[in-house]
């Protein structure tokens, strides 16, 4: 099960059914449970926590410590989930403060050459493309989508089901449901995952509503969050008002059309 060229601290807790590859090294402090898998060249290290089949690539690192001025050496952890999949070269960091840690839900996939920072947390079922960079403390909701290349800003958010189109520069917060491009411009619905995720016509037709009224009806954010209070939400409706509401960073805005930006 495990390579005799991997190196292996006394220390760390591996399930009997763990795998790991040729020349992997795990640290002290790492934990896997069963079912977990672990490539060539990869680095398991900190305070590390691998929840059940995930399988981890070739040359990985998740747990190292996190690249950030103030890291001052605190014991910090890096939890990650059942059933994630980390392509070669991701690297994960673990917490900056004191007790802190990054979080990794379950059953994401995490393409090549992507990197997650200190103190992110990853719901489920999260599709992160190669090279897509999260800076420190983003959080990112279930069943969101980051195409390759794109740059979301330390402490912004992107919410349930939205996706980032590839190279997108994101330093505000993507609202759930919608479409992100370019530099923080949202494009409308992400019509094709919110088919795929199950909901109903009607659920869609009450988002694609909601959408005009916040984002198409020059209506300001307070005047345009009231008018759908006032309405009967559906659940999708009502988060996607109340993660706006939250929003400490500001939401990113629609795309101006051309007649906006007063050009023919």
């Amino acid at each position: 099960m495990i390579h005799p060229t991997a190196i292996i601290h006394p220390k760390t807790e591996l399930d009997s059914s763990v795998k790991i590859g040729p020349y992997t090294v795990v640290d002290e402090g790492v934990k896997m449970a069963g079912g977990c898998r672990i490539g060539p060249h990869c680095h398991i290290t900190g305070n590390t926590t691998l929840g059940a089949d995930t399988i981890v690539h070739a040359g990985c690192v998740l747990g190292d410590s996190p690249q950030d001025l103030a890291y001052n050496g605190a014991a910090t952890r890096l939890v990650i989930g059942k059933g994630n999949r980390f392509r070669e070269h991701v690297t994960i960091h673990r917490g900056t403060r004191e007790g802190t840690a990054t979080e990794i839900g379950d059953g994401n996939y995490f393409m090549a050459n992507s990197h997650v920072a200190h103190n992110c947390r990853i719901g489920n079922h999260v599709i992160v493309v190669n090279g897509v960079l999260l800076g420190g403390y983003v959080e990112i909701e279930d069943r969101a989508f980051l195409g390759g290349g794109a740059v979301v800003h330390q402490f912004c958010r992107v919410g349930t089901l939205a996706i980032l189109r590839g190279l997108a520069r994101i330093s505000k917060d993507v609202p759930p449901y919608c479409m992100a491009v370019e530099n923080n411009e949202l494009v409308g619905l992400n019509s094709i995952g919110l088919k795929r995720s199950g909901m109903s016509a009607a659920q869609r037709s009450k988002l694609k509503e909601a959408y005009a009224t916040l984002f198409l009806n020059r209506l300001n954010v307070t005047q345009a969050l009231a008018d759908l209070e006032k309405s009967d939400m559906t659940a999708e409706v009502h988060h996607l008002v109340q993660f706006i509401r939250n929003s400490k960073r500001g939401s990113c805005t629609a795309r101006k059309k051309p007649t906006d930006l007063g050009e023919e």
